[in-house]
This record gives C-alpha cells, structure tokens and sequence, in this order.
C-alpha cells in the first residue's frame, strides 16, 4: 500500500510494523518514525485504525487462552524464516504482511 506521496519512512515499511508497534515491541526511533507517518499519512492511520481494533478485539476474546510454549516457538520461528524471506526480497507490500497468530 502506498498513498502516492513521499514520506521519511514509506508507507510499506510503516505497514509492516503496524503490529510491533501496537505491541509495544519498536525501540524509541522506530516508534517515532510510525507515529510520525501516521500523523501525514491518512491511508496508513486508517489501516493502522483497523489493524488495533481487530487486535483489541483477539485480545478481549482470546485473553484467557494461551498457546502451548512449543507451538509458541514454531510460530515465532516460522514467522522470522518469513520475514528474512522477504527482506532477502528486498521488502514486501501490504498483502505480504504477515499476520498475528
């Protein structure tokens, strides 16, 4: 996804930390650079809107259930094979996101 408009930190990579950034998980410079984009970036706050409520809403039906810790190890491994994958690829769009589990 991209707004058409030139921005620090572009649209795809903001939308790829949209989750790490709602998890509390960005260092102070990358929750800069998202907050920022956000402020100027109408498309981006309104995916970024979407993406919190649907988290809001996992978290308020989900809370009391956990996952196994090995399941929990699979995942998160799987999910960094796929992210070296596509930063190997040179980045990806918003349809390569990956999403929580």
């Amino acid at each position: 996804m991209s707004c058409g408009n030139h921005h620090e930190t572009p649209c795809d990579e903001v939308l790829a930390r949209v989750y790490t950034y709602l998890d509390g998980e960005l260092d102070q410079g990358g929750c800069g650079e998202v907050r920022e984009h956000l402020d100027e970036c109408g498309p981006c706050l309104r995916e970024y809107g979407l993406e919190e409520a649907v988290k809001k809403l996992v978290g308020k039906c989900c809370s009391r259930e956990h996952a196994p810790e090995d399941l929990r190890g699979k995942v998160l491994g799987r999910i960094e094979e796929i992210c070296g994958e596509i930063k190997a690829k040179g980045g990806a769009g918003a349809a390569g996101r990956s999403e929580p589990v």
